[in-house]
């Protein structure tokens, strides 16, 4: 399992004697052949804040349908205001994508693919929009079976 640190964000809760300090980080993990998954780890200190986060995203893996190392067909994913658009791309067109999407893409084992996050830059909302948008492909060799055509005819009509 690849584990990649999307965030970290330092929070102080304010107490009699002063500011206390925690960590929150939100982490994406993935085997990179399709299976990923993220969790949110908090804790007083940085290092723990992260094992955590990589137990929580260990819980959550899920299965993304891929299809030449890209994605199958165009998808806008949403998560309160994250919205991201995911198309898939030519070989060789490496990944394409912000900081927060990058993360989720590359352990997920996509290795080319065009995306744009729109609205809400906030890295958990972000990932969040992302896995609705991974989340809602269909893979094209179930679409085959079921129509009952070949996994050319559709892509082509």
């Amino acid at each position: 399992m690849k584990e990649k640190v999307v965030a970290i964000n330092r929070v102080a809760k304010v107490v009699k004697g002063g500011r206390r300090f925690s960590f929150s980080a939100i982490v994406v993990v993935g085997d990179g052949n399709g299976t990923v998954g993220y969790g949110l780890g908090k804790a007083n200190e940085v290092t723990d804040a992260i094992a955590k986060g990589i137990d929580d995203a260990k819980k959550n893996l899920v299965k993304v349908p891929l299809y030449k190392h890209t994605v199958p067909h165009i998808m806008e994913g949403k998560y309160s205001g994250g919205f991201v658009l995911v198309q898939p791309a030519a070989a060789g067109t490496g990944v394409i994508a912000g900081g927060a999407m990058r993360a989720v893409f590359e352990s997920a084992g996509i290795k080319d693919v065009l995306a744009k996050s729109k609205g809400s830059s906030n890295p958990h909302n972000v990932v969040k929009a992302t896995f609705d948008a991974l989340l809602k492909m269909r893979d094209p060799m179930q679409i085959a079976q079921a129509r009952g055509i070949t996994l050319a005819q559709v892509f082509n009509g």
